[in-house]
């Protein structure tokens, strides 16, 4: 019995088919909105997972907190110091390792050519604290830092960039306006949202406090790394604690910085792509309602063509139940190849779109998202089919055989 009917709505489809490829725009058009914004976005998701990862559960980031509707800090002189970090990486034993990070675009050229590139003033311990590792060459040691050495760790971007060869170490280039020799490439680390992250050029803290002096050291973040990511949560407290003492906040004060964790980095991240998909999820709710009326729409016109076939199927014995099922079958078979196109649809959009952006990372289509096109199409079909197959289960038998 479900497969015949099936075999009979297949036939009534394939019978119009412009007319059910228009009936289905917009299951067609809501599904494929679904797919392809879940695909990026859990592409998005998994990209960011996966560089927290990399950097791992043990990363605290402390910053200055900029925000400018804080009356507390409006108008202040609000900034993190080198010395802050220093002070907290000897107060603090759940602390493993500190960088100071000095960050600003700059020019750099090597002969005639030229090129610009994100500069990182950074301390020793960075490698290890961001997990970003030199692949060939050296890093910075003790004795650069003390000597203000005018060495530099450069990016494959900038290696390319600047035509270095294939034995870049060793060689001077100019940054800004002073020479820099170079003593280490870094490991590739590819795009992200248009920002090449090989096009970085890295010199010793100290080295870039003495060129851009120390009102440029305004702009400095601090990272940690905590012995293990069950010190985390007290490292931080600690951290609150020796802050609020150096920068002078009395009680009830609120803090001038922010101490950010890995996984609320990761919260704040998952909570902004969950609010984007719940927007386009409302968007995509309407076109579904239109493609559901236009289901339903097709569907009362259908039952009308097929009166006198209603009251032959009656007239030797069908029940109303076996009609019902008959154009509810034929409602939802329709609404499931809309879901089907949508989700090939979707998956197609969701890829071309990732690989547009520059630098971002590879869509990807969980299988609960496929579920979820196909939830959406088939309640759409039963929802919207039910009162079409009804209407045609209480046509009169006699009545039905006499319609012209």
């Amino acid at each position: 019995m479900l497969l015949e009917n099936l075999r009979i709505a297949l036939r009534s489809i394939f019978a119009n088919k412009m007319r059910s490829i228009l009936t289905t725009l917009g299951i067609i058009i809501g599904v494929a909105a679904v797919i392809a914004v879940v695909s990026i976005v859990q592409g998005l998701s998994f990209w960011i997972s996966d560089q927290l990862q990399g950097v791992g559960a043990t990363y605290i980031l402390v910053m200055a907190e900029q925000d400018p509707n804080n009356p507390d800090v409006a108008g202040r002189d609000v900034r993190v110091t080198y010395e802050d970090g220093v002070a907290i990486l000897e107060r603090v034993p759940e602390l493993a390792a500190f960088t100071p990070l000095f960050y600003r675009g700059e020019r750099v050229r090597s002969g005639d050519r030229k090129a610009t590139a994100f500069l990182l003033g950074v301390g020793n311990a960075y490698q290890e604290v961001v997990n970003h590792w030199v692949e060939r060459g050296r890093f910075f040691s003790d004795l650069d830092q003390a000597a203000r050495a005018r060495v530099c760790v450069v990016g494959r971007e900038v290696v390319e960039d600047l035509r270095l060869g294939e034995e870049p170490l060793g060689k001077d280039i100019i940054i800004g306006s002073s020479p820099f020799t170079v003593v280490g490439v870094m490991e590739k680390k590819g795009e992200f949202l248009g920002q090449n992250r090989d096009e970085v050029l890295i010199v010793p803290f100290a080295t870039a406090r003495e060129i851009y002096g120390d009102e440029a050291m305004r702009q400095i973040r601090l990272d940690f790394k905590a012995r293990s990511p069950e010190d985390v949560d007290r490292a931080r407290d600690l951290m609150t604690a020796i802050l609020r003492e150096r920068h002078h906040l009395k009680a009830g004060e609120a803090n001038d910085f922010r101490i950010i964790l890995q996984e609320e980095i990761l919260k704040t991240t998952s909570s902004i792509l969950g609010t984007v998909t719940r927007v386009v999820g409302a968007v995509v709710g309407i076109a579904l309602l239109v493609g559901g009326i236009g289901i339903m729409n097709i569907m009362l016109v259908t039952v009308k063509e097929r009166t006198r076939e209603i009251g032959v199927r009656k007239a030797v014995g069908a029940r109303r139940v076996d009609i019902l099922v008959q154009f509810l079958i034929e409602a939802v078979t329709l609404s499931g190849i809309g879901g089907a196109i949508g989700i090939v649809l979707g998956w197609g959009l969701g890829v071309l779109g990732a690989k547009a952006i520059p630098g971002f990372p590879s869509a990807h289509v969980p299988l609960w998202a496929v579920a979820l096109g196909f939830f959406f199409a088939y309640t759409v079909g039963i929802f919207f089919g039910i009162y079409p197959a009804a209407k045609a289960a209480a046509l009169d038998p006699i009545e039905s055989l006499r319609y012209e």
